[in-house]
């Protein structure tokens, strides 16, 4: 258990207020209190009342009053995280936040089948014949197994001049990729399960499938989008993800 004096300097000192600030703001929030007083209460020689002491933690920004004070909060859901926990924990409500408030468009998702003995295995077409395959399950919200199921077009290669290094093309859904992708445009992937930071790819995330930027914050993976208006999509333990390959054009 802290003392309030202790509690109060500390707090003061880290939001960079002096004790006159401190007083200003107060008034602000119509609490007329003298900087002595303020001095008084850090000094332990007496302490404010509850609702003085209330508006101080408010203008402090005192994330958990009863932890600063008390050493500990046994009914904070976030008691046994450490630092990184508590910052992932913030982070996704941020994006919460940002979905309710307007900040960031949703992305509708679709229906997920999950994968069962009799899906089928990939079979890319080789790049040396002269056609290659568009997948219709369109990305950006889609079917996370879309490459593992029969609706899917042949094209000639030369017609639709695809990049020598492709193994098969999906259609864009959506507009958060934009400017760079647009909606219904045709993208060209090569296969592969792992991409490099800042690479853009088709990923499956939870049932999801998405084209987006690959991003990584504290070694963290996350889906970002080109269109701002979208939120990142962090990659978290526990999550269903993988790689179809690496978009090409």
């Amino acid at each position: 258990m802290k003392d309030v004096g202790e509690l109060l300097a500390t707090y003061r000192k880290k939001a960079g207020f002096k004790q006159l600030q401190l007083a200003e703001e107060l008034k602000k929030n119509g609490v007329e209190i003298g900087y002595r007083s303020i001095s008084t209460w850090e000094k332990n020689v007496c302490e404010p009342s509850v609702t003085v002491f209330l508006n101080i933690c408010k203008i402090l920004k005192v994330p958990d009053v009863i932890e600063a004070y008390f050493g500990e909060n046994t009914y904070n859901p976030m008691k046994n995280l450490n630092e990184d926990g508590r910052k992932k924990v913030m982070e996704y409500i941020s994006l919460l936040e940002g979905y309710n408030n307007g900040k960031y468009l949703k992305e509708a998702p679709v229906a997920y089948e999950p994968l069962n003995a009799s899906s089928q295995i990939i079979d890319f077409a080789d790049k040396k014949t002269s056609f290659i395959r568009i997948y219709e399950n369109r990305v950006s919200a889609g079917l996370g197994n879309f490459l593992e199921n029969d609706t899917y077009e042949e094209v000639d290669r030369k017609e639709y001049n695809v990049p020598a290094d492709a193994d098969f093309g999906v259609r864009i859904t959506g507009n958060s990729m934009q400017p760079r992708y647009i909606n219904g445009q045709i993208v060209w992937v090569h296969h592969q399960e792992t991409l490099e930071e800042g690479q853009i790819g088709i990923f499956e995330l939870n049932g999801e499938c998405f084209c987006k930027q690959l991003h990584y914050d504290d070694h963290q993976a996350q889906l970002i989008s080109l269109n701002k208006e979208y939120a990142p999509r962090p990659v978290r333990e526990g999550d269903t993800f993988r790689t179809f390959g690496r978009v090409l054009s």
